[in-house]
């Protein structure tokens, strides 16, 4: 079989390791915009430059494999496109878990892997939060379960959906590749838009986005269609039959399943995370002990708003996760104390305005922009008639030191950029990392 790569990166390398293990497989790289990468074999015929794509439609493949943040309109015209994801859904033994949103689809799909683990489940992780799809696809098992943490990029031209959808707060993003706010929550609608009647579905509470993905596809039977819709179900309400909280308890069905005082993130947003879930395991699983347990062993991810460090009275939180406003909106709600928020990075085409009126209502001591938005999102908080604003364009050292200034003792100090990292850093735990070096060195 020929098969084409286009892109290289943690992805391409796991599809290129899925289909060189039969010899018979020709594969080609194509790449418009990085050099050969080192670790790829001498022998495999590497294309890159501004023709690369052409030079693709120039040639038959029986496969093409998209790499995540590749639009598939750069591939209109070429035959066979698929992607990762599209080849572990078609090929998977095993029932899926996939879980999407704009913010808390990591925490979700860790506290499922955690719930099912503990109730002895042989569970995987995988997607942007765990392993690449295709190295685990070969050791997957009929009996076991795929927890799938999904982004719009993998979800934007998939045919099928998970056997169970998890769908997060879902807000604007990445609108610095999708053409449009639709296209981005279309993409987002693959995680629900094959699911059969025999498939379930939990969505956020509130966020009026996840309701209508929840209710995107579906059978054209009105009968059957009424039938698919009530395997839907919001999370963290009682209403639905999803898990909920009540008097600092987790219930399902007005069942107890376990004390929510176990759970050890910080924030109400992360309440709901974890009745997301919950439910999404109680599919799999009625151990209510099993629950607890994973709840009570999920310590939180890196850069999750972690706290990182204490000096002198004032707790630094690391959050560099954040990549969107919602996001940072989430992190103010989880402290009653008065905060020094971090804020700024490179543009991912998102609106400030929400965030900035949010500050106001919260108890601040300060903001300090940072990074190619930090203009514009101190200009936006001016809007708002917030004017305690620290402009900086050092790094991290300095935008620490700046924040340790402002803070006094009993205060939180929040990096929460709601932005991409690339205009300072190599991502957002480069970000991260540079953040917790700084206040350990405070």
């Amino acid at each position: 079989m020929k098969i084409a790569l286009v892109g290289y990166g943690v992805e391409g390398r796991a599809s290129y390791n899925y289909f060189s293990r039969f010899p018979e497989n020709e594969i080609v790289v194509f790449d418009e915009f990085s050099k050969r990468p080192r670790d790829l074999p001498s022998d495999v015929l590497f294309v890159t430059g501004e023709h690369a794509l052409e030079e693709l439609r120039s040639q038959h493949f029986d496969k093409v494999l998209r790499t995540p943040p590749l639009a598939p309109s750069k591939l209109e015209g070429v035959a066979n496109v698929t992607s990762g994801t599209r080849e572990f859904f078609a090929a998977c033994p095993a029932p899926i878990i996939g879980v999407t949103g704009s913010k808390g689809k990591g925490t979700i799909s860790s506290l499922i892997y955690e719930i099912l683990k503990a109730a002895g489940k042989s569970v995987w992780l995988v997607g942007n939060i765990g392993m690449p799809a295709l190295d685990v696809l070969p050791d997957v098992k009929s009996d076991d379960i795929v927890v799938y943490e999904l982004s719009s990029f993998q979800l934007w031209d998939l045919e099928r959906s998970p056997h169970t959808a998890v769908i997060s707060m879902v807000e604007p993003e990445h609108l610095d590749v999708h053409a449009n706010v639709d296209e981005y929550y279309q993409a987002k609608g693959n995680i629900r838009r094959h699911q059969t009647i025999e498939d379930n579905c939990f969505y956020h509470p509130t966020n009026e986005i996840s309701k209508q993905i929840a209710d995107m596809g579906g059978p054209h039977d009105p009968s059957e269609r009424e039938l698919w819709r009530s395997k839907s179900s919001r999370y963290a309400v009682p209403d639905d039959g999803a898990v909920y909280v009540k008097e600092n308890t987790f219930f399902v069905r007005n069942q107890h399943i376990c004390s929510a005082k176990i759970l050890q993130l910080v924030g109400q947003h992360n309440v709901e995370n974890a009745c997301a879930a919950i439910s999404a395991a109680l599919v799999y699983t009625n151990d209510f002990d099993a629950v607890a347990m994973g709840l009570t062993n999920f310590k939180g991810l890196p850069h999750r708003l972690q706290l990182v460090n204490e000096k002198s009275d004032v707790k630094y939180y690391d959050d560099s996760i954040a990549t969107t406003p919602g996001s940072a909106i989430a992190a103010l709600g989880s402290f009653e104390a008065p905060k020094v928020l971090i804020v700024g990075g490179s543009d991912k085409g998102a609106d400030f305005a929400e965030l900035a009126r949010e500050i106001t209502k919260h108890k601040m001591r300060g903001v300090i922009t940072i990074g190619a938005m930090g203009p514009i999102i101190a200009d936006e908080l001016r809007k708002a008639d917030y004017t305690d604003i620290t402009e900086t364009e050092e790094l991290m050292p300095s935008v620490v030191q700046l924040a340790s200034n402002i803070a006094q003792a009993g205060d939180i100090v929040i990096l929460s950029p709601s932005c991409a990292s690339f205009d300072q850093y190599k991502n957002y735990a480069d970000r991260g990392e540079q953040f917790t070096a700084a206040v350990a060195n405070l």
